[in-house]
């Protein structure tokens, strides 16, 4: 006799719609080595789903934009990352610019200083990228600069937000001056109120910049633990830790359902909340995080292949 018995669900539990809606038109983020093992990306997402590429320190900037033109042939919409601090100088950015534009048709980036310790050149944060004029010179659609619900303790050491909100009020500055539409994509959390908080706290400083909530993918309960304590997530690493002792769960893989379900009746309750896109970060894996998404988001998850 097993100690522990897990039945799987003998039928799929029934669409939320509140979470149906708040997951149209979700972006979802691969880098080069993960979307190689992926044979078919319109058999998983979307037509015209947003791709982040995000662009690891020791990617060969060709590897981005051969991934970059593989998925805008597919019909989706590319946001490779540009991390200003392994961008060496001006003319780097602007090859690697005019690399996604010829090649791979790309008109939209994320800006974020990089998760290096030292720069690599002249940049060394999203702003002086922004400052530089090359991506409104390119013609550059959307920007999207990053958002930190729980803090960053690399920009902030003292465990305040002063220096990240110092920041995004100069992003909302800069956005009034550029003909790119710009938004806020965050670093992945799992407990919604520390996300409520934060983003209504955003709003009540005047910050008026759409956010794009970055949400963890299904993964493996210990997956998921050591990214949270590498990428400095704080508060909601308690709902992790709080599973963890829940012998009933340990075994089980993580799904962002509940996390998805508050924000997502927050959403319905104010409609105002800056909180406008989903973005995941695929930690468990590309399919099975899209796969979760066909089984819960309904018309929002339904694939390129089965659209139409």
């Amino acid at each position: 006799m097993a100690l522990l018995n897990f039945r799987k669900r003998e039928s799929a539990a029934p669409v939320n719609r509140e979470v149906e809606a708040f997951l149209e038109g979700y972006s979802i983020e691969v880098m080069p080595r993960t979307a190689e093992k992926v044979e078919d990306f319109r058999a998983l997402l979307p037509a015209g789903t947003r791709v982040y590429i995000a662009h690891i320190e020791g990617t060969p900037i060709e590897d981005m934009v051969a991934t970059a033109a593989r998925l805008a042939r597919d019909g989706y919409a590319v946001m490779p990352h540009f991390p200003a601090r392994i961008i060496k100088d001006a003319a780097t950015l602007n090859d690697w610019i005019a690399r996604y534009q010829g090649e791979a048709g790309v008109d939209q980036a994320l800006l974020l200083a990089g998760g290096v310790a030292q720069p690599h050149g002249d940049f060394h944060s999203s702003m002086q990228l922004l400052e530089s004029g090359a991506f409104d010179r390119a013609g550059f659609k959307r920007l999207h600069v990053a958002g930190h619900p729980e803090g960053n303790r690399d920009i902030d050491p003292d465990g305040s937000m002063k220096n990240v909100e110092d920041a995004l009020r100069w992003k909302q500055a800069f956005s009034e001056t550029t003909d790119a539409e710009m938004a806020i994509a965050t670093q992945f959390a799992f407990d919604a109120k520390p996300i409520i908080k934060w983003a209504d706290a955003l709003r009540d400083a005047g910050i008026t910049l759409p956010i794009h909530i970055g949400i963890a993918g299904p993964a493996k309960l210990q997956t998921l633990i050591k990214f949270a304590i590498a990428c400095g997530v704080g508060p909601s690493l308690k709902v992790l830790q709080k599973r963890a002792m829940d012998v009933s769960k340990l075994l089980l893989p993580y799904e962002p359902t509940e996390v998805l379900a508050a924000l997502a009746a927050h959403k319905a309750a104010d409609p105002a909340c800056l909180i406008e896109r989903v973005h995941f970060f695929p930690l468990g894996g590309i399919k099975t995080n899209a796969q979760w998404v066909i089984d819960n988001g309904g018309a929002s998850g339904t694939p390129a292949d089965k659209q139409g």
